[in-house]
């Protein structure tokens, strides 16, 4: 327990990455979506204890966090009552605030140390996870927001591990072309995804840098570390 409170951000990054890594594995299981709830709750927890350093934002990512899972939950057992959406939108919230948050800490940190690493890396998984909400968001309100041209109709759906896997392909500006965005905000979401990871890599690379050059002992002549 002590090493999970000096470590929020490593203990948040172990949990997305199980996450995204079982999420192809388990999706068509009978209780896939069972899975997926709990998958859900793990990460929107820990994403609470990363956040919850300071009362404020423990309050505020609690507010976000609890009508997600309790939607998400309630989805799973009534989906008639609650559509996926009404959690969807907390979701996005809440990844919104865990993102910030992450920056913050990323960009005040006064030198680079594990936490900052993990903290950088957690970063990047939540852009995809923020976008595969988006994407599934704008799926429900124009069904034909995206053209799938590969794989079996059963799988064209927006939804779960499709939506992670296409957000972070965009992410990565990598674009196979299986699945294309055809609606205007569709493409619009695309094309801010590549161009927020691109600026995020830059912003990323170029602090972790200046941190480390920042601590690094004066190497002019006469100033030698063994002095």
């Amino acid at each position: 327990m002590t090493w999970l409170r000096r470590h929020p951000a490593a203990q948040f990054l172990g949990a997305l990455l199980l996450a995204l890594v079982t999420s192809p594995f388990t999706e068509s299981l009978p209780d896939g979506d069972l899975i997926e709830a709990l998958r859900l709750t793990v990460v929107l927890v820990s994403g609470v204890v990363a956040v919850g350093g300071r009362r404020r934002m423990l309050v505020a990512g609690i507010l976000l966090a609890a009508p997600a899972l309790v939607g998400k939950w309630v989805n799973h057992w009534l989906p008639a009552l609650v559509p996926d959406w009404m959690f969807l939108v907390p979701a996005v919230l809440f990844v919104l605030l865990l993102l910030t948050q992450t920056l913050r800490f990323i960009l005040l940190s006064p030198r680079v140390n594990s936490e900052v690493l993990c903290a950088g890396v957690a970063g990047y998984l939540l852009l995809g996870l923020l976008w595969s909400f988006a994407y599934i968001l704008a799926a429900r309100l124009n069904p034909g927001a995206f053209t799938f041209t590969a794989g079996p109709a059963s799988d064209h759906l927006m939804k779960g591990f499709t939506a992670i896997y296409y957000s972070f392909i965009t992410l990565c500006t990598v674009g196979y072309g299986d699945i294309v965005p055809a609606s205007g905000a569709a493409r619009m979401l695309a094309m801010m995804e590549g161009i927020v990871g691109t600026f995020y890599m830059a912003i990323l690379v170029a602090r972790l840098v200046s941190l480390h050059t920042a601590i690094m002992p004066d190497s002019k002549p006469g100033n030698s570390p063994e002095k």
